[in-house]
């Protein structure tokens, strides 16, 4: 393998900051942030917007959005006239 050509491989905690979850893992990334884990070393944090425990796929548990498109407004519109 040649030398200074890879990029760091290294432990990091990956936080999903909307519901509390972390979880220890190895990667390229890195960052400023530092966090404690449960074996009391500190590892680089890395804040991700969804995992496992908040993804809808996962959780089986949809978010609320904004329903209807153009065609669906139209169609309203169109059953207010008849």
């Amino acid at each position: 393998m040649k030398q200074g050509i890879h990029p760091k491989f290294q432990q990091v905690i990956f936080f999903d900051a909307s519901v509390g979850y972390k979880f220890l893992s190895s990667s390229t990334k890195s960052s400023g942030e530092t966090m404690e884990w449960e074996d009391g070393n500190t590892y680089p944090v890395i804040r991700v917007d969804s995992s496992s425990a908040s993804h809808p796929f996962y959780t089986g548990k949809q978010r609320d959005t904004e329903t209807g498109g153009r065609v669906d407004k139209f169609k309203q519109r169109l059953a207010q006239k008849k």
